[in-house]
């Protein structure tokens, strides 16, 4: 990317699927094994610059606009240092957010957050928001690939040419009666389960451990994607280091979740 580098790492999106990597059913994407298209996305994201201030649709607006889903979405923060941007910090009307635009103005009038290791931040699709430079992230997010760019800093793309612009479509995406709260606090507990988003389209945990915990799949619907977010350690006896993703579906049993011995890891788990 123009702005730094985002790995897909559980992925049913078309042309961009996930492949199983072991075991009798290795070489077969993901939509083939779950029956249908997977509902979520989940992606390491690094940037090295700030991305564009963008927003995403809800699924009512990606129904109209014939595009599939929308797109909620949140981000666990993987290093100090960072920042990003979430919400208005002040009121902002439709007309006003044309005028922003036109005067390139749009950043004044956007809440900026200083990010540290361990924050949470959910984005319910038509939250204007920006990941900016220094960032690194773990997304988890609805399948879907639809993003309305507002503003991209004047710079170019990778082919040398500006990027598209939005604004139009943008400007009925974004709620404008979003008040927040735009952070995300949790209780961070050792060796259980914090969840931190709980949401119709999915529910997210953070796991941080120094013992080996068993994870029930009831009440979890079908899978139960987890990312290693900070360390290394293992997913029912399958190594898995930090930037790494495993997926278990269909499980009846417990999921056990450990961190390689004498260690500590946190996972990041989502599911339906």
């Amino acid at each position: 990317m123009v702005w730094g580098s985002e790995n897909w790492v559980v992925s049913g999106y078309p042309s961009r699927e996930s492949l199983v990597c072991e075991g009798p059913l290795k070489g077969k994407t993901l939509n083939e094994v779950y029956g249908s298209e997977f509902p979520l996305l989940v992606k390491f994201i690094d940037a090295r610059s700030d991305l564009s201030i963008q927003v995403h649709p809800d699924d009512a607006l990606a129904f109209k606009r014939g595009i599939g889903r929308g797109k909620t979405e949140m981000w666990y923060v993987m290093r100090d240092g960072g920042s990003l941007i979430s919400g208005f910090r002040e009121p902002v009307s439709p007309s006003r957010y044309e005028q922003l635009v036109a005067e390139n103005r749009l950043v004044d009038v956007l809440q900026r957050h200083e990010e540290k290791k361990g924050d949470v931040f959910f984005l319910p699709a038509g939250r204007i928001h920006a990941i900016c430079g220094g960032s690194l992230l773990c997304e988890v997010q609805q399948t879907s690939d639809t993003t309305y760019r507002i503003f991209d800093y004047n710079r170019p793309g990778l082919d040398g040419k500006p990027r598209e612009l939005h604004v139009e479509q943008a400007k009925e995406a974004i709620n404008f009666e979003d008040e927040g709260p735009y952070t995300t606090d949790y209780e961070r507990l050792k060796n259980s389960e914090s969840v931190v988003v709980r949401d119709p389209h999915f529910t997210a945990s953070v796991f941080d451990l120094d013992r080996p915990v068993k994870v029930s799949m009831h009440g979890r619907g079908r899978f139960l994607a987890v990312m290693c977010v900070e360390g290394s350690g293992s997913v029912n006896g399958h190594a898995i280091n930090e930037g790494e993703a495993l997926l278990a579906l269909d499980e009846e049993a417990p999921v056990e979740l450990a961190p390689s011995t004498g260690g500590t890891v946190k996972f990041l788990t989502a599911n339906e």
